[in-house]
C-alpha cells in the first residue's frame, strides 16, 4: 500500500513515490512575461500609452475648457408691478457676443473673448464662468438655458467653398442657475440618456440664433440650420456642406438675405438667379417622419429686389375661410416705395401697407446676422426700422402705431411697453401706443442702436459691445 501523508483534507504522496526524474533543485519553467525583455517591452508600452493619452488630453476639449459653476443659491428676483419713475446705471460689462441682453432664469449671461459668464442681475457679480480656447460667436436664450456658439477653424469643406475658413460650429447649452453644461431635466421629465449639452453643427460665421419656442435656428447667407432642445439637428436649408442626397434641397444656387421664425416655421428671403425678384420661402423646422428634406409650406417670387422678412405670425385671420380661423402669415418690407407686403400660408399676397421711412432705414446691405431688429410680444411684433419703432398686429400684420425717434425695438416691463429713444426710454400703452411718459437715461457718448431685456426689477440695454444694467 502506498504510504500517504494527510495535509488538511488532501492526500499527498510521499517523496519516494513521486516521479523518479523529479528533483527539488530543478527550476520551474517561468512564464514568458517574467523574462526581462518582456518586462521591458511592457514598460515601453505603458510609457507609449501614457504619452498618447497625454497628447490626446493636451489637444482635447476637456483641457481647453474651464468651467467654474455657481457655489450657492441663486434665485430670480421678483418683478415690479409698475414701471419705475427713474432708471440709473447699476453696473455694466463687456458683452459683444450678445446682440440682445440674455436675461434668463436667475442670471444675466454675458460673453466676451472665449468666456461666458452668469451674473447676478442686481449687482453684476459673476456667479459662474465657462471658458473655451475658441472665439465666441453669439449667445441666445432658449429652453430655459443659454445657448452658446463658438467658432471652430477646421471643417471638411472643399477648398473653393467660402465657408472653408470655419464657422460657428460648436454649440453648447449652459444652465443659467449653475453654469453647468446641459439642460437640467424638468420635474416631470424622464430621460433615457443624459443631455450632454454640446454638439457640432454647420452654422456660419456671423450667425444669429433665433428661438421660436420649440426650436433654435442659426441664420446664414448660404445655410440655415435648426436644432431641437438636445441640440440635435432637425433641419438644414440651402447649400449643405456634406451633400448625401443631392435632390434634398429645393434650390442650391441661392443666397439668403434675412430670416424670421415662428412656432416651428422658418421664413427665408432667397436671392436666386432665375427669379425676377427676391423669393420668400416658408418651411418647417422639422420634416415629416424625421426626414431631413425641407418641407416647404410656400415659396413665392415677390417680384421685388431688396425685401426683408420682418415677422411671421401664426394668428392671421386674413383670407381665412372662417373669420374665427387663423392661419400663418409672413410680412416683408419692400423698398422704392417703402411698403409692407403680407403673404398668407399659400404664398398669396393678402395685404399691402405704405410706409414713411427715413432714407437710411432700408440700406442695400442685409441686416446684421440676417435678422431685422424686432421684439415679439403676445399680440404684436415691435419692428425697429432704424429710425422708428412700428407695432404690427399679429392678427393681420398691419401697422398699429409708431414711435418716432426710437433707437431700438424695446421690451415689455411691468405691463408697459418700453422703447429706447434718443433722450431715454419711452413708456407706452402696448394696446394703442399712448405715451405715458419718458424715463431719462444717460448714455454718454453712445449713439448707436439699443436692444433691451428685463429680469426682476432690472432693465438691461445692449449698447454695441456693452451690456448696461439699469434700476
Amino acid at each position: 500500500m502506498t504510504p500517504v501523508n494527510r495535509i488538511g483534507d488532501e492526500d499527498v504522496l510521499e517523496p519516494d513515490d513521486r516521479d523518479p526524474d523529479y528533483s527539488e533543485d530543478e527550476p520551474v519553467e517561468r512564464s514568458r512575461f517574467h523574462r526581462k525583455r518582456d518586462v521591458a517591452a511592457a514598460a515601453l508600452i505603458a510609457v507609449a500609452a501614457l504619452a498618447a493619452g497625454l497628447l490626446v488630453w493636451q489637444n482635447s476639449d476637456v483641457r481647453a475648457t474651464t468651467s467654474v459653476t455657481a457655489s450657492g443659491p441663486f434665485t430670480t428676483p421678483p418683478a415690479p408691478t409698475a414701471s419705475p419713475p427713474s432708471l440709473g446705471e447699476s453696473w455694466r460689462a463687456e458683452s459683444p457676443a450678445t446682440p440682445i441682453p440674455v436675461a434668463i432664469g436667475p442670471a444675466v449671461v454675458t460673453g466676451s473673448g472665449g468666456e461666458v459668464a452668469g451674473r447676478d442681475p442686481i449687482t453684476g457679480e459673476v456667479r459662474w464662468r465657462y471658458r473655451r480656447d475658441l472665439p465666441l460667436c453669439t449667445i441666445t436664450s432658449a429652453w430655459s438655458v443659454a445657448v452658446v456658439a463658438y467658432q471652430k477653424p477646421s471643417n471638411l469643406l472643399r477648398e473653393d467653398d467660402p465657408r472653408k475658413g470655419g464657422g460657428c460650429s460648436e454649440v453648447t447649452a449652459l444652465a443659467p442657475a449653475t453654469g453647468e453644461r446641459g439642460r437640467p431635466p424638468r420635474p416631470d421629465e424622464t430621460r433615457s440618456k443624459p443631455d450632454l449639452g454640446q454638439r457640432n453643427s454647420d452654422a456660419e460665421l456671423g450667425t444669429r440664433l433665433l428661438f421660436d419656442g420649440s426650436y433654435v435656428t442659426a441664420t446664414g447667407s448660404r445655410l440655415v440650420t435648426t436644432w431641437r432642445s438636445d441640440l440635435v439637428q432637425t433641419m438644414e436649408f440651402g447649400q449643405v456642406p456634406a451633400v448625401v442626397n443631392p435632390d434634398k434641397q429645393p434650390r442650391t444656387g441661392c443666397t439668403f438675405g434675412s430670416v424670421a421664425v415662428e412656432e416651428g416655421r422658418i421664413a427665408v428671403v432667397e436671392r436666386c438667379p432665375e427669379d425676377k425678384g427676391d423669393r420668400l420661402t416658408v418651411y418647417r423646422a422639422t420634416g415629416d417622419d424625421n426626414s431631413d428634406k425641407p418641407e416647404v409650406d410656400s415659396s413665392v417670387d415677390t417680384g421685388v429686389r431688396g425685401v426683408r422678412v420682418v415677422a411671421l405670425s401664426a394668428e392671421c385671420r386674413i383670407a381665412a375661410e372662417n373669420e374665427n380661423d387663423t392661419q400663418r402669415c409672413a410680412v416683408v418690407v419692400a423698398p422704392d416705395p417703402a411698403r409692407l407686403l403680407v403673404f398668407d400660408q399659400e404664398g398669396r399676397e393678402v395685404g399691402r401697407h405704405r410706409l414713411s421711412l427715413a432714407p437710411g432705414d432700408l440700406p442695400d446691405e442685409d441686416p446684421p446676422g440676417h435678422v431685422v431688429s424686432s421684439y415679439e410680444a403676445i399680440r404684436a411684433v415691435y419692428w425697429y426700422t432704424g429710425s422708428k419703432t412700428i407695432a404690427l398686429s399679429k392678427a393681420d400684420l398691419r401697422p398699429l402705431w409708431t414711435v418716432e425717434g426710437a433707437v431700438g425695438p424695446g421690451t415689455m416691463f411691468a405691463g408697459q411697453m418700453l422703447v429706447p429713444v434718443v433722450d431715454g426710454i419711452a413708456v407706452l400703452n402696448p394696446a394703442n401706443g399712448e405715451r405715458r411718459g419718458t424715463i431719462p437715461v444717460e448714455r454718454g457718448d453712445y449713439r448707436g442702436d439699443v436692444t433691451m431685456s428685463t429680469l426682476g426689477p432690472m432693465v438691461f440695454e445692449q449698447r454695441g459691445d456693452t451690456l448696461v444694467a439699469l434700476r
